[in-house]
C-alpha cells in the first residue's frame, strides 16, 4: 500500500509513474463490476481509462446501477495497474487518438498535458453545471488543476496532503508534549527522546526509498520550509545552496540517528507497517495513511495524534496530490464525459459510497462539504479536520520562501522531473545508507539539475 508510489517511467511521454493515493479498508483489484474494455459506436457511451486503485474499482462497481441508470450513458472502463495505465494514457493522449474520452490524471500531469493541447478545458462545463458546485472544491485543488493559461483542465476524485502522526500514549508515558504546530527541530528533539520508549521502537519513520515520489516527496517539503528550492525563478539549479544542503543534512541525520531500521528501503508502505506494528513513535507522511491506522482491527486505533506538517521558515509545508479526471481534447463525447465527471466527483457520489461501502471509504480530500457530513466526521473524527486543514493550507504555486519557475510542492511540474527526481533520490538514499556524504550526493545532484535547467533558462 503506497500513498505516492512513483516508479521508473516507461511511457512515450515522461510523466509515467505518478502517485498512488490509497483509501484504506478497500481491497485492491481490477476489473470488478462495470463493463470491461473499450466500447464505441453509441452516442451515449464513453470510454474511461483509469488506474486500478481501490477507489476507482469501487466507482466501477457503482456506475451501471447509478450513473448509467440515471443518465442512459454507458461507461466502458479500461482499468489497469499504475505503470500500464500511464503508458496507455500518454500514448493515446499524445497522439490524440480519441480512443478514450476520460482518464485519471494527477496534478503533476494535468498542467503539462494542458500545455501540450491534449485536454479539454472544463470551465464552460463547470459554469453551466450549478449542481456540481465548483467553489466547494478545496481551493488548492482547483489551483493545482488549473494550467498556465488560467483554464481548468481537471476535477479531483480524491486528494491528500502530508502531516505528522505520533503515538499519544507513548508521548504521555514519556512525559512528552507534541506542539500544535511543530517545527522540524522540535520533531528531531522529540524523536531523540521517544527513541527506545518501547522495545524495538524508533523515534520516527521517514521515507528513504529511492523514487521521485518516495524519499523525494517528504524531503522536498523539508527543503521548502528550510528555505531551499530545486530551481530559482530564473531556472538556476539550487541543489548546492546552503538551505538545500541544511535541509538534506537534517533529514539524513534524523533518519540515520532515530529513524527506522532499513531506512534506505523504506517507503510509504514500510513506514505504515512500522507505525501500525508499534515500531515507531512518529511518522511524517501522507494524510491518506491515517485511515489504515484508525481502521477496525488496527492495533494502534485511537492511539495516534495528528498535527500539521512540521515547518521552519514557512507557515505550512504539507504537500498536495490528487488523482483527477481529464477529458481528451480529441473526444467526440465531451458532453457525456463531463456528465460522468460531474457525477464521479460530485457530492451525491460521496454519499453513495458512504451508504454502500462505508464512510471510511469515501473519496475525500477534495470537497469542503465532505467534512461537514456527520457520518463521515464520526468515522474519521481522529484525522478529518487536520487532513482538511492540511490540504486547504497547501500552496502549490508558492510552497517556499522564494518565487518558483514552475508549480509544485513535492515536485517541480516539468516533464523532466520524473527522471531528475529519481536520479537525485538514488543519491539521497545512498547518503541515508551511509555510502556517501550529503555533500557528495548533492554535488552529483546539482550537475543533474543544471543539465535540466539548460532547457529552460531564458524561457
Amino acid at each position: 500500500m503506497r500513498s505516492q508510489s512513483r516508479r521508473t517511467p516507461r511511457a512515450l511521454f515522461a510523466v509515467a509513474a505518478v502517485g498512488t493515493l490509497i483509501t484504506p479498508l478497500l481491497a485492491g483489484c481490477s476489473g470488478a463490476g462495470g463493463a470491461g474494455g473499450v466500447g464505441g459506436g453509441s452516442a451515449h457511451a464513453i470510454n474511461v481509462l483509469m488506474v486500478n486503485n481501490p477507489q476507482m474499482v469501487e466507482l466501477q462497481k457503482l456506475t451501471s446501477d447509478n450513473f448509467t441508470k440515471k443518465t442512459g450513458i454507458k461507461v466502458n472502463f479500461t482499468v489497469l495497474p499504475e505503470n500500464d495505465v500511464r503508458d496507455k494514457i500518454s500514448q493515446d493522449f499524445a497522439n490524440q487518438a480519441g480512443q478514450y474520452d476520460v482518464a485519471t490524471l494527477s496534478n503533476y500531469e494535468i498542467p503539462i498535458y494542458a500545455k501540450n493541447g491534449w485536454l479539454h478545458a472544463l470551465d464552460s462545463y463547470v459554469k453551466s453545471d450549478s449542481g456540481f458546485d465548483q467553489q466547494d472544491i478545496l481551493a488548492p485543488m482547483r489551483q493545482a488543476l488549473t494550467a498556465a493559461d488560467g483554464k481548468l483542465y481537471g476535477e479531483p476524485f480524491y486528494g491528500e496532503s502530508s502531516f505528522l502522526m505520533y503515538r499519544k500514549d507513548v508521548f504521555q508515558k514519556k512525559g512528552l508534549t507534541m506542539p500544535a504546530k511543530p517545527t522540524w527541530q522540535q520533531v528531531a528533539d522529540l524523536a531523540a527522546k521517544a527513541d527506545g520508549a518501547e522495545p524495538g521502537m524508533k523515534g520516527i519513520c521517514l521515507r528513504g526509498l529511492p523514487g521521485w515520489g518516495e524519499v523525494m516527496a517528504p524531503l522536498t517539503t523539508v527543503v521548502n520550509t528550510f528555505g531551499g528550492t530545486w530551481f530559482d525563478k530564473d531556472w538556476k539549479a539550487r541543489l548546492d545552496s546552503p538551505e538545500f544542503k541544511q535541509a538534506t543534512q537534517f533529514y539524513v541525520d534524523l533518519v540515520r540517528k532515530h529513524g527506522e531500521s532499513g531506512a534506505p528501503q523504506s517507503g510509504f508502505a514500510e513506514c505504515l507497517n512500522d507505525m501500525t506494528q508499534g515500531k515507531t513513535a512518529m511518522w511524517y507522511d501522507a494524510t491518506s495513511g491515517a485511515g489504515s491506522l484508525e481502521a477496525a482491527g488496527s492495533p494502534v486505533k485511537g492511539k495516534i495524534g495528528y498535527v500539521p506538517a512540521p515547518v521552519e521558515k514557512t507557515d505550512s509545508s504539507g504537500w498536495l496530490y490528487t488523482w483527477a479526471w481529464g477529458i481528451q481534447k480529441a473526444s467526440k463525447n465531451a458532453g457525456d464525459a463531463w456528465k460522468f465527471i460531474s457525477w464521479a466527483s460530485g457530492k451525491d457520489y460521496e454519499k453513495l459510497v458512504g451508504e454502500k461501502a462505508g464512510w471510511a471509504n469515501v473519496p475525500a480530500g477534495k470537497r469542503s462539504s465532505t467534512y461537514d457530513i456527520p457520518e463521515y466526521r464520526k468515522e474519521a473524527a481522529a484525522f478529518a479536520d487536520v487532513t482538511r486543514d492540511a490540504i486547504a493550507s497547501a500552496k502549490p504555486n508558492d510552497p517556499g520562501v522564494q518565487p518558483r519557475p514552475a508549480p509544485g510542492i513535492q515536485f517541480v511540474d516539468i516533464p523532466e522531473f520524473t527522471d531528475l527526481g529519481t536520479k537525485v533520490s538514488q543519491e539521497i538514499s545512498s547518503a541515508i545508507a551511509g555510502r556517501e556524504s550529503v555533500d557528495s550526493a548533492l554535488k552529483k545532484s546539482q550537475a543533474l539539475a543544471e543539465a535540466v535547467a539548460k532547457k529552460y533558462e531564458g524561457s
